[in-house]
């Protein structure tokens, strides 16, 4: 049964896989949009641990302050018991003070780790960032390729390919045919209303010297 279970897995495994990569073979674009959404997921989720981070190590300093300090205070106290010869009080102030120590110095170790764990992070973090920014360029410079390459794959339709011509370049055909159209009917037309106007001209003339001559 796991043996059946194990192949199943394997063989959906296998075509999910088949699937993605024919995915990024159609819209290598869309699949790098993806990534780039994961890696600013990840991105953000790094940031938010560094900032935990530093609250941690802010906390274990503060933490470390009041051990100090509770020690000091145990050690006088500890000091003011012996020298009032009050045995129990100064051994319960003694053991107090040990406790405040070791917890002083453990919790200077927590600190120190944080520290260095904070700065490890922080590395990390920027190099992420740089990734992140890198992926994005990447990103620009594969648009302006595809674009390019569409660009060029039209017009090549359009310019070289006799199969499609028919069918895109008709548009340029007919605008040219109307321009054609249009340039003779204007043409037609001032040589039309040129004649007109010559022709008119000499009857008024003609008119003009049968009246003077009679």
């Amino acid at each position: 049964m796991t043996n059946l279970l194990t192949r199943i897995k394997n063989t959906v495994m296998a075509d999910l896989h088949e699937a993605l990569d024919q995915k990024e073979k159609k819209n290598p674009i869309a699949l790098l949009n993806q990534y780039l959404r994961e890696c600013e997921a990840e991105t953000e989720k790094v940031r938010k641990l560094l900032e935990r981070q530093g609250q941690l190590k802010e906390q274990f300093a503060r933490e470390h302050h009041q051990a100090l300090e509770m020690a000091e205070k145990r050690k006088y106290q500890s000091e003011v018991a012996m020298r009032a010869g009050e045995s129990e009080l100064q051994e319960f102030a003694a053991r107090e003070q040990a406790q405040y120590e070791e917890r002083a110095a453990r919790l200077k170790e927590a600190m120190e780790n944080a520290g260095k764990q904070q700065v490890e992070l922080e590395q990390k973090y920027e190099e992420m960032k740089h990734k992140l920014k890198d992926m994005n360029i990447r990103r620009l410079e594969l648009m302006g390729r595809e674009n390019v390459t569409r660009a060029h794959h039209r017009m090549d339709q359009v310019l070289e390919n006799n199969a499609y011509s028919d069918k895109a370049y008709s548009r340029f055909a007919e605008m040219e045919n109307y321009l054609d159209n249009l340039e003779e009917k204007v043409n037609s037309s001032y040589y039309r209303n040129t004649i007109d106007g010559r022709i008119a001209q000499l009857e008024k003339e003609f008119k003009n010297k049968e009246t003077h001559s009679i």
